[in-house]
């Protein structure tokens, strides 16, 4: 029996055992190519290119980041990898079924221990500086990601990587140390794209000021902090299944500039300086939805909800009790839908509800807020409430130190002073801290904060094990956690085939992460852009990102 089963475009055509496909079972579904189901994502509407050429201008919310970084393998900024995706191209495409089909992949192979993956390349593939995409430069992105001293931020998508070798100029095979079911998953991400080895070695620190990748639209330049221009790839054969055409793009310039402020923004677009604009803030979308001048464009972002995470590892918030107790505090249902309006919906869990493993919908409903219980454990834990109605014990406030660094994006900081109002009303003083970037990383590398919050994009629940798992998670986390329990459902759910057991894996793992309040969910982030009526063909790939290489001008 060969090692590997088979598993690629041509599947229907392939005999496999049933034993080789149990064992393959999340290849097989993987690599399944559908292009009639890929076709249903988020699209304005049908027809053919119109008008192909001029210029396309985006606004988008980039929050208060002055610093645009566009190395995928790098950077786990949600805005500036909405932008790289335009550049670069990924191994495998997600589906709205969260398996995976062929993109820069034309098929792979998986062995009967999941441990191997052999990956073929689609032929006559070229970076965008002339450069081949063959075995070798598949291979130089694999060793650059796992590379130690390279540090980079996707080290962790590829999991338990041993090595990879070139087989022949267009096949690789990547070698695990144990099962990883994400992978597959994982390589459909900006998180892995692929970018070209040869401008690697060019730029060298600067490359992620001077992209070269595969995708539809190539860099041009870069004005810090503002805007980015690209043009059209004119080389382009490759698209994914999903894609309504062939070749390069219809538009003949992209450029993305980042307007953070919303009514800015909202403006920009309405005075026709921009063809499109994302995140519309609730206030607006009931008017751009309605509006004949727009198409509006939303849909669910696979994500870790907003979630206010809290320093377990800090004194006094080491304490579970009180950590309970901040939970408790908090009415969360009126907070989202007084920011939100209803336009994104409350989180129980800390998977986006259309992650395979969400518990959304087993945790719903499972706790309520209770302000007095909340005080009962305050007071019995000897936190007494002072003159200015917060609490002291030994001489010290009771304080909850929340640090940022993204501004008002999405309205979060909006809630978090709502989440302020709600604390004090139990006695905690929760301190909102905006700061640089970098001094926050600097602080969640030291340790030095009680509570931080976000989202992070992932296709897979694996993210979960990149917060909480000490052996995986970056030397800044948002957490030091150390719960052996809650490590173990998620080591066993990178290992486990998608299925019943990989699912209870993760609801096991969301149910402690609630229970222990390491972590308070807010809300489910749907992704919007709103586009001119002039301009069709955005779309909005199943991860929740915006593409542009089926846009095009009509009328």
């Amino acid at each position: 029996m060969s090692r590997f089963n088979r598993l690629s475009l041509g599947l229907d055509s392939q005999s496999l055992s049933r034993r080789g496909f149990v064992l393959g079972a999340l290849a097989a579904l993987s690599a399944r190519c559908s292009r009639s189901e890929a076709r249903q994502e988020t699209r304005p509407g049908n027809g053919g290119a119109g008008n192909a050429g001029g210029e396309l201008r985006v606004a988008f919310d980039g929050a208060g980041v002055s610093s645009i970084t566009l190395d995928p393998q790098n950077s786990g900024y949600a805005p500036h990898n909405r932008v790289m995706r335009s550049i670069y191209d990924s191994l495998t495409r997600l589906n709205s079924d969260r398996t995976v089909s062929p993109w820069l992949a034309e098929s792979w192979v998986v062995s009967p221990d999941r441990t191997a993956y052999e990956f073929k390349l689609k032929p006559g593939i070229h970076f965008h500086d002339g450069t081949p995409l063959d075995a070798a430069a598949l291979k130089a992105n694999f060793d650059r990601i796992a590379e130690p001293k390279n540090a980079l931020s996707s080290r962790v998508n590829l999991g338990p990587y041993a090595g990879s070798d070139v087989i022949d100029p267009e096949r690789v095979r990547l070698r695990l140390t144990e099962p990883f079911t994400p992978l597959l998953r994982n390589l459909s991400s900006t998180k892995l794209a692929i970018v070209s080895p040869a401008a690697v070695d060019k730029y060298g620190a600067t490359f992620n000021q001077q992209p070269v990748a595969t995708g539809p639209f190539r860099f041009v330049k870069l004005e810090p902090g503002r805007a980015i221009h690209l043009e059209r790839n004119p080389d382009y054969r490759w698209a994914h299944g999903a894609a309504a055409h062939g070749g390069p793009a219809y538009v003949e310039r992209l450029i993305f500039t980042n307007v953070p402020e919303e009514s800015t923004r909202i403006g920009t677009l309405r005075a026709g300086e921009v063809h499109a604009a994302d995140l519309i803030p609730a206030q607006f979308l009931r008017d751009f939805r309605a509006s004949p001048a727009y198409t509006l464009l939303e849909k669910e972002v696979l994500n870790t909800n907003y979630s206010l995470s809290l320093n377990a590892a800090r004194e006094p918030w080491s304490d579970d009790d009180l950590r309970l107790a901040v939970r408790l505090a908090l009415d969360i249902d009126p907070m989202v839908r007084s920011i939100y309006l209803g336009t994104f919906p409350r989180a129980w869990s800390y998977l986006s509800p259309s992650m395979f493993g969400s518990g959304e919908k087993t945790l719903a409903s499972s706790w309520r807020p209770d302000p007095a219980r909340s005080r009962q454990i305050l007071d019995q834990k000897g936190w007494l409430v002072g003159a200015d109605g917060i609490r002291e014990k030994d001489g010290k406030k009771l304080t909850l130190h929340f640090i940022d660094s993204q501004g008002n994006r999405e309205k979060r900081l909006d809630l978090m002073q709502l989440v302020k109002n709600e604390l004090r009303q139990v006695g905690i003083h929760f301190i909102v801290d905006s700061r640089p970037g970098s001094v926050v990383l600097g602080a969640m590398q030291k340790g030095d904060f009680d509570a931080v919050a976000g989202a992070s994009f992932h296709p897979d629940p694996d993210m979960l094990r990149q917060t909480y798992d000490p052996a995986v998670r970056s030397a800044y986390g948002w957490l030091r956690v150390a719960d052996p329990e809650l490590v173990d459902s998620l080591r066993a759910g990178a290992r486990d085939p998608d299925g019943p057991a990989r699912e209870e894996d993760y609801h096991k793992a969301q149910k402690r992460i609630l229970d222990k309040t390491y972590a308070i969910p807010f809300y489910v982030l749907l992704y919007n852009i709103a586009v001119a009526k002039g301009v069709a063909g955005v779309t909005i790939d199943n991860h929740g990102f915006p593409e542009f290489y089926d846009a095009h001008f009509v009328g």
